[in-house]
């Protein structure tokens, strides 16, 4: 059974997240956004009582290094309501910027807010992507009818994790799971996150792959 996760936004809570998932060499996709990175860290925005700060631009490299990175778009906007020269700057450009970041081919996107129509869709496609990460639950997830409209089976803290993660390992199939780490409010969440990494990472049938991956595996 494949093991692909994937997390959002860049923020200050995935230096914790990709040392947790080094320590069980787990791998992951990361979908960032290239337009809200100031040179150092920067608030972005509050999450319940929490402040969720982004990552500084010259820190994006150390810490995300040895894991996939996927396009979020450039400053993520609900890409549906851009006009044309808009959209292709924010889906085009941010993967250019990506690709020169980090010095590796940037083949994945995930939809900012999980929306996209038809054209948003076509210009993900043309800026040269090979698969679109949806916010939908599916089960089974992969292989998916259009790599543009790639779902998952559920977020990280879905109280059906486990019952999820059975299902697709009864018929030797892809789990996906995914999330935001400024979602991880408290040390009991956090625990619990390395539980379930620990527990996939320790499963004999269970083989971790990026989404790039899993594509290129399954093409």
């Amino acid at each position: 059974m494949k093991i692909v996760q994937s997390w959002d936004d860049g923020v200050v809570d995935d230096v914790r997240l990709t040392e947790l998932l080094r320590r069980y060499q787990a791998t992951a996709t990361f979908n960032l956004n290239p337009g809200l990175h100031q040179p150092n860290r920067s608030f972005s925005w509050r999450y319940g009582d929490k402040d969720v700060w982004r990552l500084g631009r010259d820190e994006l490299a150390d810490i995300y290094a040895g894991f996939e990175i996927a396009n979020h778009s450039l400053t993520h906007p609900y890409l549906s309501d851009l006009s044309p020269m808009d959209l292709i700057r924010e889906v085009r450009d941010s993967r250019l910027i990506l690709q020169d970041w980090f010095q590796q081919p940037v083949r994945g996107f995930c939809y900012p807010f999980g929306g996209f129509n038809a054209t948003v869709k076509e210009a993900v496609r043309n800026a040269g992507h090979s698969y679109a990460r949806t916010v939908a639950e599916i089960d089974p997830v992969f292989p998916p009818t259009d790599p543009l409209e790639f779902g998952a089976n559920c977020r990280f803290a879905d109280p059906e994790f486990w019952i999820r993660y059975e299902r697709a390992k009864a018929i030797n199939g892809v789990f996906f799971f995914w999330g935001h780490s400024y979602e991880l409010i408290n040390e009991v969440m956090w625990a619990d996150l390395e539980d379930k990494i620990f527990r996939i990472s320790t499963d004999p049938v269970a083989e971790w792959v990026s989404l790039e991956a899993l594509f290129s595996q399954c093409a």
